[in-house]
């Protein structure tokens, strides 16, 4: 094998690395939604990901969640929320507000239209104490 071979593999199996952490493996922290007026909204950019990826709510509680997508990728165009009928266009540089209320505890992945970015949004009971980051530390 040459050095140019050796070279060439290696830079591919770290290029390999990298997509695998940077799909698979790589989380920014949860955010709890807070409460504004009675509905609990949290605002997410939408660049190359979901940022944040895990957003922690309150059963039987209005949600709003403000999708601002600063790209024009082709896969970050549509926002999926299966869970919860949602299937909306995200147009480039604007902000899409999608509301609904999560009345049924649990995890609740969202995506885009090619499923290629994912989040998570992570319903605690409406009694719970305290609202806590989900339990899974990798999700997708």
């Amino acid at each position: 094998m040459t050095i140019a071979q050796i070279v060439v593999t290696l830079a591919g199996l770290g290029a390999i690395a990298w997509v695998l952490w940077y799909f698979l493996l790589s989380r920014n922290p949860a955010v709890t939604a807070p409460a504004r007026g009675g509905v609990q909204e949290v605002r997410i950019t939408v660049k190359g990901g979901y940022q944040p990826d895990t957003i922690v709510v309150r059963a039987g509680r209005p949600v709003r969640l403000q999708f601002y997508r600063d790209e024009t990728a082709d896969c970050s165009e549509r926002i999926v929320l299966e869970a919860f009928g949602v299937n909306r266009p995200l147009p480039p540089f604007q902000t899409t507000a999608i509301e609904f209320t999560p009345e049924t505890p649990g995890e609740y992945p969202f995506r885009c239209g090619m499923a290629m970015l994912k989040g998570l949004l992570v319903v605690e009971p409406a009694g719970a104490t305290r609202q806590a980051p989900s339990p899974h530390k990798h999700h997708g």
